[in-house]
């Protein structure tokens, strides 16, 4: 099982040459496995992004979202209370960005590595990570 950073998703979908050798690896053994995590706190930052002409796509951003979201290996994990508050409670140090903070409590919570080119993220001793 892994979880996918923003970027990684968006990037997995619409631009991937973006990723790198391993992190390809894992998500293509995660399809095999239909183990592939989204936090819902990334539909967020993808229509924010898409909302500020951050992120151009080929198609309507409500399609797109569709679309990822009939994948049969992705799930869409919710913000539950349990990942909202351990979000609060990461140990430092720590960016303090509240999306990054829930994306990185999903992983911990799922017991997942995290996909992500975020230096920040790889260099945080306290969640796996993959790049």
């Amino acid at each position: 099982m892994i979880v996918l950073d923003t970027h990684v998703w968006i990037w997995w979908i619409s631009n991937p040459e973006k990723l790198s050798s391993p992190a390809k690896k894992a998500i293509n053994k995660a399809v095999k496995g239909k183990n592939i995590c989204i936090s819902s706190i990334s539909a967020w930052e993808a229509a924010l992004l898409h909302s500020n002409k951050r992120l151009e796509l080929s198609i309507d951003f409500d399609e797109w979202m569709a679309a990822s979201e009939r994948l049969p290996f992705v799930s869409f994990i919710p913000i539950d209370n349990r990942i909202a508050v351990k979000s609060v409670s990461l140990p430092e140090p720590l960016h303090k960005d509240p999306a990054d903070r829930i994306i990185i409590s999903t992983a911990i919570t799922l017991g997942a590595a995290l996909v992500t080119k975020d230096d920040k993220i790889i260099s945080y001793p306290y969640v796996e990570t993959i790049w």
